[in-house]
């Protein structure tokens, strides 16, 4: 009897990432959980069997202090899920600096630092490190102008991700950036396509289809290759 795999979860109190949690548990695995407040994850505590850790991504003090309570554990899956739209107006003169800067640290600058932190406890050669991207990050794609900066953001979380993959040298690591559809969340609206389910289960069976491959891909929740 193989003992189950593991999984740490950044991002998991609602939508994707609760279903994400949701997916690996049926799938029969052991979830480590972060939410921002512990105490707006009924829905997560509900689901019993998961190792729930609080988390703020932005805070580079609370993000030291989980791989501390971490330390030792070694994850077959680190799914960065976190993520923000960011300001209702997304035209280069409608957003403020701060506003700005808030999207594009919360997006594509604290998943990376995320990463490095814990980048030496996913499982050598069989782990999977993935992040939340979205097909809005493709910078060869012309689409949805009223989103300009959450896709700008996203782009750059896929700029930086190439970036962190240059730099881990000898660890062979499969590095995802993810597109999990139009899904039925509160970022996706009600007229999505897709419901979180259908999402996360293509997330995961992605997942594990790049499992000990290596290398860095960006692919959809059905396992097409999306153009950076």
């Amino acid at each position: 009897m193989t003992s189950a795999k593991t999984a740490l979860i950044i991002g998991a109190s609602r939508g994707l990432g609760l279903g994400l949690v949701k997916t690996l548990l049926a799938d029969g695995w052991q979830v480590t959980a972060t939410v921002r407040n512990p105490q707006n994850a009924q829905a997560l505590q509900a689901l019993g069997n998961v190792r729930i850790e609080k988390l703020d991504m932005d805070d580079q003090q609370a993000v030291i202090a989980l791989s501390q309570q971490l330390k030792g554990d070694v994850f077959d899956l680190l799914f960065v899920n976190a993520g923000v739209k960011g300001p209702d107006v997304q035209t280069p003169g409608g957003a403020t600096l701060a506003e700005v800067g808030q999207l594009f640290f919360t997006n594509a600058v604290a998943p990376i630092n995320l990463a490095q932190r814990f980048a030496g406890q996913i499982r050598a050669d069989s782990g999977v490190l993935a992040f939340m991207s979205s097909v809005l990050g493709s910078v060869t794609m012309p689409d949805s102008p009223d989103l300009a900066l959450y896709k700008a953001s996203k782009a750059a979380l896929n700029s930086m991700t190439n970036s962190f993959v240059t730099q881990l040298g000898d660890q062979k690591l499969t590095v995802l950036s993810l597109h999990p559809g139009w899904v039925k969340t509160d970022m996706g609206g009600e007229g999505a396509d897709i419901d979180v389910e259908t999402s996360t289960r293509g997330l995961i069976d992605q997942v594990n289809a790049y499992s000990g491959k290596g290398g860095h891909h960006f692919v959809n929740y059905k396992g097409e290759t999306i153009p950076w």
